[in-house]
């Protein structure tokens, strides 16, 4: 019968219904990140300070994984996105921040929980400035995807641990590393470095030249075997050779950005002439001047 809109068929029996185990494997390894943020927590408020340590390692190492699963996959949502932050903000500001004041700032008293705020709010006003920059109009150039602007959490929250992972060390007997001055210095700085506009390698997106492969496996195989065997030594020579790596990001963003800017201007003026070029001319084309000869500004042509 005319007009008479079609019956869709009823759905075959056996049919599988919601969500793969694709779409939910990323949000799964961010919800890991979040509970090692958060057994952390729990560690520190007990006074074991290694476990709580590896809990924010093993935090960062499933945050790592979780945006390049689902970048594999093709499974990126805002909902993971909103969910990654709030697990960034729970393992790698809020975690690290008690831990130190509960190692070396609390017998600072309220100045020392002061200070200690600043880094939570300074990691929650860079994860803030991280969505704003995923819905902006305006790509960044291609080239910018090699840089984070400022400190990235994870690596945050390793450095602002640093003097604790030293203290933790059964080689060394520095009990000054657990004074305030010293966990306050790195509160204040590391949090200045995350919310600055620093551009810091990136390094997921680093390429290693052929002839480069094989040494690269053997420091692999050097920094496995240090982490085995000395792990609270080696981890903040690790950061700390993070920090060295800062300046260069610096001047290789500089270098770029540099170079960006002369193509941009090259190209601006190769194509100026070019279009001058194109106008039309010829006995049909007539100009008016203004009367007096000059030169003026609303020049029309007919």
């Amino acid at each position: 019968m005319a007009g008479t809109p079609p019956v869709s068929p009823p759905p075959r029996p056996g049919t599988l219904r919601g969500l793969s185990i694709n779409r939910l494997l990323p949000n799964a390894l961010t919800t890991i990140a979040l509970c090692s943020g958060l057994t952390a927590i729990r560690y520190g408020l007990t006074g074991d300070y290694r476990s709580a340590v590896l809990a924010v390692i093993v935090a960062a190492i499933f945050d790592a994984l979780d945006g390049r699963v689902a970048r594999r996959l093709n499974v990126t949502s805002r909902f993971g996105a909103e969910l990654d932050s709030l697990s960034d903000f729970c393992a790698f500001g809020a975690a690290p921040a008690l831990l130190v004041y509960l190692s070396s700032m609390e017998s600072a008293g309220s100045l020392g929980w002061v200070i200690t705020l600043m880094f939570p709010i300074c990691s929650a006003m860079r994860l803030a400035r991280f969505n704003v920059a995923l819905t902006t109009d305006e790509p960044p150039p291609v080239w910018a995807a090699a840089f984070f602007t400022g400190v990235p959490a994870p690596v945050g929250a390793l450095l602002v641990l640093v003097p604790l992972m030293l203290s933790l060390s059964p080689d060394l007997s520095w009990t000054w590393l657990r004074h305030p001055i010293v966990g306050g210095a790195f509160l204040i700085a590391v949090a200045a470095l995350m919310v600055s506009r620093l551009p810091t390698f990136s390094f997921k997106k680093g390429r290693i030249a052929p002839h480069l492969v094989l040494p690269v496996f053997l420091g692999i195989a050097l920094v496995v075997g240090l982490l085995a065997t000395s792990p609270w030594v080696t981890l903040p020579c690790l950061m700390l050779l993070y920090l060295v790596s800062l300046p260069l990001s610096w001047q290789a963003y500089r270098r770029l950005e540099a170079t960006d800017r002369a193509a941009q201007a090259s190209s601006a003026t190769t194509t100026a002439p070019v279009a001058e070029s194109n106008r039309p001319t010829g006995a049909g084309i007539v100009e008016l001047r203004p009367s007096g000869g000059g030169e003026g500004s609303d020049r029309s042509r007919l």
